[in-house]
């Protein structure tokens, strides 16, 4: 079993950065994914790192802008989102893939956090 607990999250204005945390708790030797849900809408793929942060996957709307890291000494997974837009707002999750391979769907992830809010106003 892994918990996840996500936090960070707020209101920034257009432009601005935040920075989401991912503390894992249980066995954590897994996938890590940020994926993000705006009320009406299904939720999303935003970023992915694999056990060792040496492969990453973005979502081609925060490439060049989002970074994903981890530190496993500290079971803590972050998203570091820059230049910030409104169209970013949205309920943020962290999860858990029991694989080598990195995912997109959220099929892919078997264990997911509570999620935290951003909200980017303009």
């Amino acid at each position: 079993q892994v918990q996840l607990v996500e936090s960070g999250g707020g209101l920034v204005q257009a432009g601005g950065s935040l920075r989401l945390s991912c503390a894992a708790s249980g066995r954590t030797l897994y996938i890590m994914g940020w994926f993000r849900q705006d009320p009406g809408k299904e939720r999303e793929f935003v970023a992915a790192i694999s056990w060792s942060g040496d492969t990453t996957d973005y979502a081609d709307s925060v490439k060049g802008r989002f970074a994903i890291s981890r530190d496993n000494a500290k079971n803590t997974v972050y998203l570091q989102m820059n230049g910030l837009k409104p169209e970013d707002t949205a309920v943020y999750y962290c999860a858990a893939r029991p694989s080598s391979w990195l995912g997109r769907k959220q099929s892919d992830y078997d264990y997911w956090g509570q999620g935290t809010q951003v909200t980017v106003s303009s």
